[in-house]
């Protein structure tokens, strides 16, 4: 009338084989195998993807007056700060040579170009006194 433990156990067992998904193999759907040390995401120190495009935010401290800030947006980082230190910009030839205290890069560029008004306000002064 009843059945045996040792037949539950096996019809378990065959029914969580059945329930369980296969494992997808790259060699079983004739798919080309990645490298196991190869992974999909950006590592450090590698160029970005070709597509990817940011917008920087930053802030450079004067090297003469430690005291002295200025705050500014820019696609190129490297390439502004030459501008800023070769004294082509109006507001920063004063005070240079210049170097970068903060930068911050964004990936939507209207972000950056509210988070850099922002940043000159004065709560974002204080902020960025405090945090950056």
């Amino acid at each position: 009338m009843g059945s045996t433990p040792a037949s539950r156990t096996s019809l378990r067992s065959e029914r969580s084989v059945e329930r369980r998904l296969p494992r997808r193999s790259a060699k079983r759907e004739g798919g080309r195998e990645r490298p196991k040390n190869q992974r999909s995401e950006l590592r450090l120190g590698k160029p970005a993807a070709k597509w990817m495009r940011f917008f920087y935010v930053y802030i450079l401290q004067s090297e003469v007056a430690s005291e002295t800030f200025y705050v500014g947006f820019t696609e190129d980082l490297q390439a502004r700060l030459k501008t800023h230190n070769s004294g082509q910009v109006f507001h920063t030839a004063k005070f240079r040579p210049w170097r970068i205290k903060t930068a911050i890069a964004f990936t939507d560029r209207q972000r950056a170009i509210e988070f850099e008004r922002y940043l000159k306000s004065a709560s974002g002064r204080a902020f960025a006194k405090k945090r950056l």
